[in-house]
């Protein structure tokens, strides 16, 4: 049997499809076997196919619910005496504030998936959490400047939250 692109080459392959003889040359491996290059047009899955224009609704959307969550986190810290001190409300805020995220995130994209999906979310927990903490005082230097350990946990557990809800 000669191989159907190259003339020249004998093979005992075949397309697992359409059956036309290949060469190890024109072998594509998929996931269901050999098959020609016609044949092998491996896409991705509607899921992960996401346009230009739906990364804009996201990125656009985690903005404005990143600094809405921070504002209202900041609020909650004013309100609760003891919110500064608790660890562990602390964390539970930020779990909740990386699920809202990425639940938004990932409804406004018709429950897309992918990388850069991930990213928005992760950039949006830290983003408010970021406002939470600098709120509208103007103290961004001074919060930069004596970020903590306190502060490095409650923000991986938010963005990881959030990431895992695009996942």
């Amino acid at each position: 049997m000669k191989c159907a692109a190259h003339p020249n080459v004998e093979t005992n392959l075949a397309c697992g499809k359409c059956g036309i003889s290949i060469c190890p040359k024109c072998l594509v491996q998929t996931p269901v076997g050999a098959r020609c290059r016609d044949c092998a047009r491996v896409k991705r899955l509607p899921t992960y196919q996401i346009t230009p224009l739906q990364y804009l609704k996201a990125a656009g959307l985690g903005l404005v619910l990143a600094i809405a969550i921070g504002i209202a986190w900041a609020w909650l810290r004013d309100l609760i005496p003891l919110f500064a001190a608790s660890l562990l409300l602390s964390i539970a805020l930020a779990a909740g504030a990386g699920y809202a995220i990425g639940e938004v995130i990932s409804r406004s994209v018709n429950r897309k998936r992918g990388t850069a999906l991930q990213v928005i979310a992760g950039v949006g927990v830290a983003l408010s959490y970021v406002v939470s903490n600098v709120g509208f005082s103007g103290d961004a230097l001074t919060f930069f400047t004596y970020i903590s350990l306190y502060d490095i946990l409650v923000l991986a557990v938010g963005i990881v939250v959030a990431v895992v809800r695009l996942r």
